[in-house]
């Protein structure tokens, strides 16, 4: 309670008046993010904490890939490239204000970026060879993670930061290593590496640890991570596991895995061999999976399993519309981003799918804001945050996040 007093205990109060006369509607929606001018296509691949802003790439007047950045206020805005004339954004930091991603150079190769608005793009170099990548980012934008090659051509995952530049995170014993994902802090990054048979195994690096190989499924063949929470505890992907007699073979399955569980099947939407899924995205907790499955996007979590968004939002597919990837969801598992078909324009384009729950400020995720969620965040006012409680996931738990549980105070009970 002293912070409580000495962040401005008035300010507060004024807030739980106004809080007390405000409504807050349960909402759900489906917006269809466009394209670049000219262009006739797009797809999102990532998404801010609170859903405001949405990365991915769009094709241009000229039918060439860019990088976007989508805001509700700002529609789709070209980032531009490096001098060439591909560019993909995959990732974005939490307020929405970093985007990572990749562009070509004039020179034709690939490289690692790094965007803000008052910088642009930052070249993020490679390792001694001609081409890089950048797949994920740290909730604050400082760490960056990707792929790049070395000075003997050979791929490595990377991690980047201002200070240290691009570290090379090594193999499993093999040739070839990528990263993916990277946790809230940047302290775990997730992806994949050759063994020194040369099998793909899913990784997990800490800087005290260095790669920790996640295995596969039994019987699997390899496994690759994309994602990771917030704390680095769960991690997803996929594997190709052995399935039916010798003349069916090996396809795709969508993984969680933990420490404690290892790696856990999360099954496919169809039911015939050839099924396939694939988890690209994790909310914060490591609760909420998404990804896709024989062509249609899902939704996973313990209780409720793998389910179709196509059907569970049907009521905001009425004019034809439909929904293909899952791509990335956000820290409260409220926002999915991904890709799908407009029927109003005839085309792909990416989509930002707004579930509607958690509400804004509903800390314990019971559908009410109320006394419970105000005593939760006050219960660890003032600490580190990347956690339910750090409601505008600003890395620490203060008045701001108070403000949130008071101005949607009641909404749901």
């Amino acid at each position: 309670m002293k912070h409580w007093a000495q962040n401005g205990l008035k300010a507060l109060t004024s807030a739980w008046v106004l809080a007390l006369l405000a409504t807050v509607a349960w909402s759900q929606s489906i917006t269809w993010l466009g394209v670049l001018p000219g262009g006739d296509w797009s797809e999102a691949w990532g998404v801010s904490a609170d859903g405001s802003v949405v990365v991915g790439y769009a094709s241009n007047a000229a039918g060439q890939r860019r990088a976007f950045r989508w805001t509700a206020s700002g529609g789709m805005q070209d980032l531009g490239t490096l001098g060439g004339v591909r560019s993909e954004a995959y990732g974005v930091s939490a307020d929405g204000s970093v985007v990572v991603g990749w562009s070509t150079n004039a020179a034709g190769r690939s490289r690692a970026f790094r965007w803000t608005a008052s910088g642009g793009m930052q070249d993020l170099g490679t390792l001694g060879g001609v081409r890089s990548e950048a797949y994920g980012v740290s909730a604050d934008g400082s760490v960056v993670v990707g792929r790049a090659y070395n000075a003997a051509g050979q791929l490595r995952a990377f991690r980047w930061t201002e200070n240290d530049g691009m570290q090379n995170l090594g193999t499993l014993g093999g040739n070839r290593s990528d990263a993916f994902g990277v946790s809230a802090d940047g302290s775990v990054v997730v992806g994949w590496a050759e063994n020194a048979a040369g099998q793909l195994r899913a990784f997990r690096w800490t800087e005290n640890d260095g790669m920790q190989n996640l295995g596969t499924l039994p019987g699997g063949d390899d496994s690759v991570a994309l994602g990771v929470s917030a704390n680095g505890a769960v991690v997803v992907g996929r594997t190709y596991y052995y399935v039916g007699d010798s003349e069916v073979g090996y396809y795709e399955r969508a993984f969680r895995w933990t420490e404690n569980d290892g790696m856990q099947n999360l099954g496919t939407l169809g039911s015939g061999y050839y099924s396939y899924s694939l988890a690209w995205g994790v909310s914060a907790d490591g609760a909420v999976v998404v990804g896709f499955s024989d062509g249609r996007p899902f939704r996973w979590t313990a209780a409720g399993g793998m389910e179709d968004l196509n059907l569970t939002y049907a009521s905001l597919l009425t004019d034809g519309s439909y929904l293909l990837w899952a791509t990335a969801i956000s820290p409260d598992g409220r926002y999915i981003v991904g890709y799908g078909y407009n029927a109003a324009t005839g085309r792909g384009e990416a989509c930002l799918l707004d579930t509607g729950f958690p509400r804004r400020g509903d800390v314990d995720r019971n559908g009410c804001v109320d006394d419970a969620d105000l005593l939760a965040v006050l219960s660890v006012f003032g600490e580190r945050g990347y956690r339910n409680e750090d409601l505008n996931w600003d890395g620490v738990i203060d008045d701001a996040d108070l403000l949130i549980v008071l101005f949607n105070f009641g909404s749901g009970c």
